[in-house]
């Protein structure tokens, strides 16, 4: 049994008229192939750049292991220069990554080196960010806290994936208090046995190689497995709708601290409780 994934469509070339009709309004994601095609990134953008531009900057690193009973749920594992962990990937596969690398605050000059698409959106300018990570890394399956319309333009190396829009959350594990979904599912082989609800769902899924990008609506959705080691920039567009701000308020100013202080107060109880619940409400929402 495998997952039931359709493939996300592909485009060369689109207007923002028929992005914005096609894609942007509907929510439906999309993979452009040549949207960054005239970038001085397209062709610069490498790990020995990134060691040339920013190697003594000190970048978090997170693993993939869920956080232990009291630990902050975003907390690194630990923190180097940007070409130490330059030199962890290019020594082979690590679990180790990298993600929201503020261009802005620790490479301003490299903003240069993109522009923002004219697809009729309106970017938030201040975030540009990067992520990054080494062969056979994966990231837990989530959407994201503050409800961003994401476009991933990936640099270097390969990598996997999978997406759900919002009306699938009632069989992806959701726990409780969180944006996650159950950190021990292994999304590129599920045990159906053990978390039968995902044999429901009905997803998205593409390979990202050098230059192309992906568009990830508001609230969807997703898990990225890095098949090697990748460097992807992220541009985001923030929600107008009022019932989602209101949403991404509370997602950060509720729900992330109150999780967090559950784990210090009830350790390893908390986040048992969350992950049986999350089955608890998955099965019943499911039918199963």
């Amino acid at each position: 049994m495998k997952l039931v994934l359709e493939d996300i469509p592909r485009v060369k070339s689109l207007s923002k008229e028929a992005f914005q009709e096609d894609y942007f309004i509907p929510e439906k994601p999309v993979v452009f192939e040549n949207l960054s095609k005239d970038w001085p990134a397209v062709q610069k953008w490498d790990f020995d750049y990134f060691g040339e531009k920013a190697g003594e900057v000190v970048v978090p690193l997170y693993d993939g292991k869920p956080a232990k009973a009291n630990e902050n749920s975003h907390g690194p594992v630990m923190k180097v220069p940007m070409k130490e962990y330059i030199d962890m990937l290019e020594k082979g596969p690590t679990d180790l990554r990298m993600f929201f690398f503020n261009l802005l605050q620790n490479c301003p000059e490299l903003i240069n080196d993109f522009e923002y698409p004219d697809l009729g959106v309106k970017f938030f300018k201040k975030l540009p960010v990067l992520f990054v990570g080494g062969e056979g890394s994966s990231v837990v399956m989530h959407y994201d806290m503050d409800l961003a319309n994401n476009f991933h333009f990936n640099f270097v190396g390969k990598k996997r994936v999978i997406l759900y829009p919002p009306s699938q959350t009632k069989y992806l594990y959701h726990v409780p208090h969180s944006i996650v979904s159950m950190e021990v599912i292994n999304m590129d082989n599920p045990n159906f046995e053990k978390y039968p609800a995902l044999a429901k769902a009905r997803g998205f899924e593409t390979y990202l190689g050098h230059g192309e990008a992906l568009y990830i609506p508001s609230k969807w959705w997703h898990y990225i497995k890095y098949e090697s080691a990748s460097l992807s920039m992220t541009l985001r567009s923030l929600p107008k709708k009022p019932g989602r701000i209101v949403e991404v308020l509370k997602n950060l100013l509720l729900t992330r601290n109150y999780d967090n202080l559950m784990r210090k107060i009830k350790g390893q109880d908390w986040i048992d409780y969350k992950n049986e619940k999350a089955v608890r409400d998955t099965h019943k929402n499911a039918g199963i």
